[in-house]
């Protein structure tokens, strides 16, 4: 287990990355955390900032009490606010926030109202993934980066179908119509944007009734909601959306279905087997087999949904298709190929040059 300290390396890659969000001198930055961060990230971007002559202030909410049927993890959604509204104004104040909380503020009900702003003011706000600082280390995001999302975002807004296949047996059909798309690249240097460190993907939320197929999960594919590797196959079966029969024979297998079920007998709906984006990663700096070195408690896995050419499948929440739960699955998947209107962006798990350019621009 790596030891959780300050080091100046990591006061440096906080630094850079902040660099990157055109932090300035004098700027109000709050840094928002709750009783559970991980203390040493929320340091060294208090020192990190105080370097660069920021004026950063730190709140610090109460982690809530469990509601949920299992352990929640990978939602993107911290329920730590809870609507508490000097909270809220005080981010939507800040020139820039810097979100350390254990599941972050990307998808929280709260985001809207904060990046409103407040008298002029209009936030930025960088959600630091809940890792280790050596993994943050790695992957200080690369400027280039940002051109090459940017450009799979039109690819994905312009496109009408996607189809995802694969050795193992993959044939997955996503119709993009009406599709909300986003994309990441590690900073956010204008008002309004948000980003999370690690970054590099681009994804779109599918709406309502619009996925349908197989998804074959092979050996060496991730469940990141569990942290794990796979050891055997397992087979989706997709109908409008919802997974509706999840096929194989091991313990992987197994453990999916009773996630997905305790949800189904807690929330009294499915929502939590449907999809809720689809994807692929676009870092190169990223590595798919990062959690190998790292103990659980160290690593959040956000590295595993950027690593390049990987197809990233996820379950649960979508706004955009009406469905809300807290059941949820990030799924990164080796070899696809991702085709968008018959051209193909990704082959068997490699990014295609000429279609996203490293470098292109915004």
């Amino acid at each position: 287990m790596l030891v959780e300290r300050i080091e100046h390396k990591w006061i440096a890659a906080f630094q850079r990355t902040f660099t990157l969000c055109k932090v300035q001198p004098g700027e109000v930055v709050a840094i928002v955390a709750e009783s559970q961060s991980r203390r040493v990230n929320v340091e060294l971007a208090r020192l990190a900032l105080e370097a660069m002559g920021a004026r950063p202030f730190e709140i610090t909410i109460p982690s809530p009490a469990l509601t949920g049927p299992a352990p929640v993890r990978s939602t993107g959604a911290t329920d730590a606010l809870q609507h508490l509204n000097p909270v809220i104004a005080a981010m939507a104040r800040a020139s820039f926030i810097v979100d350390c909380t254990v599941e972050g503020m990307l998808h929280a009900p709260e985001l809207p109202e904060i990046l409103k702003g407040a008298d002029g003011n209009v936030p930025r706000l960088l959600m630091i993934s809940n890792e280790h600082p050596e993994i943050l280390e790695r992957t200080v995001p690369d400027p280039a980066l940002e051109g090459v999302v940017r450009q799979a975002m039109r690819a994905l807004r312009g496109a009408q179908a996607m189809l995802v296949t694969s050795p193992a047996g993959t044939q997955l059909n996503v119709q993009l119509q009406g599709a909300v798309v986003g994309g990441v690249w590690g900073f956010c240097p204008k008002p309004g944007m948000v980003s999370h460190w690690p970054g590099g993907l681009a994804l779109a939320f599918p709406k309502a009734g619009t996925v349908n197929g197989k998804l074959v999960m092979a050996p060496g594919d991730v469940n990141l909601t569990f942290k794990r590797y796979l050891r055997d196959r397992i087979t989706l079966t997709i109908e409008n959306d919802s997974i509706i029969q999840i096929d194989g024979t091991g313990v992987d297998a197994d453990m999916m279905r009773g996630y997905y079920q305790a949800w189904e007998d807690q929330e009294g709906h499915r929502a939590a087997y449907a999809v809720s984006h689809v994807g692929y990663g676009l870092n190169p700096q990223a590595r798919w087999d990062a959690m190998t070195f790292y103990d659980k408690r160290d690593c959040n896995g956000t590295e595993l949904r950027a690593f390049a050419g990987n197809f990233l499948y996820s379950t649960g929440a979508n706004e955009v298709a009406g469905r809300h739960t807290l059941g949820h699955f990030d799924l990164p998947m080796r070899g696809c190929s991702i085709a968008l209107d018959g051209q193909t962006v990704v082959d068997q798990g490699v990014v295609v040059q000429g279609v996203v350019v490293q470098g292109a621009s915004a």
